[in-house]
């Protein structure tokens, strides 16, 4: 243990602190330079090595970090009755794109997804905390692009957009619609056809 360390005790105690999960500027503006420490890095590597194993686990989120209950353990805390939140196939598809085309604009989602979007589709996975406003695009126009949040990889237990599954993942954990395979299939069969599968509501 690393308990006589000035600048791992102070991280630990930010990040226990901290109701979010904090990068390591944030951190550092907090610590400041604790004398006979090392960086903040080396604490974080520190502390990670430290807390693996235990019942609280240090956690990397995207470029962020944060304590957390263990994975195996989480069971423990749930209470009997979980309030859940429902998506659409609507707003599940635009979160997906999002989350593998970002930063991607409105009318980009819908070309992707072949229909419009539906008022207040966007609105609903914000609120959620996982997508979020990322600047306009710089051509005519200036659309308003989206991309996902640090709360969207904590919620899928995801330390980067780099673990987001593969089609190949899609496919064998039976994640993939039947149509969609069969549009996948029709479109490596006829390359050059332009052909339209049609529309799917909201």
């Amino acid at each position: 243990m690393s308990g006589n360390d000035p600048t791992v005790r102070a991280v630990e105690a930010v990040l226990f602190a901290s109701p979010e999960p904090m990068g390591i500027d944030s951190i550092r503006a907090h610590v400041g330079v604790a004398r006979g420490g090392g960086d903040i890095r080396s604490a974080l590597d520190t502390l990670e090595a430290e807390y693996r194993g235990r019942g609280i686990v240090l956690a990397r989120r995207g470029d962020r970090w944060h304590f957390q209950t263990a994975p195996d353990l989480a069971h423990l805390l749930r209470r009997d009755r979980e309030e859940t939140r429902r998506l659409s196939r609507a707003a599940i598809e635009t979160l997906a794109i999002i989350a593998y085309h970002e930063p991607v604009s409105r009318a980009e989602i819908e070309a992707i997804r072949g229909v419009a979007i539906s008022r207040g589709t966007l609105d609903v996975l914000m609120e959620a905390g996982w997508v979020r406003p990322a600047g306009r695009r710089e051509v005519p126009g200036r659309p308003l692009l989206y991309a996902t949040t640090p709360g969207f990889l904590q919620h899928f237990g995801l330390a980067s957009r780099r673990d987001l599954p593969g089609i190949e993942d899609l496919r064998a954990a039976g994640l993939l619609d039947p149509v969609d395979l069969a549009l996948e299939r029709l479109g490596e069969d006829e390359p050059d056809a332009d052909s339209d599968a049609g529309e799917r509501g909201d």
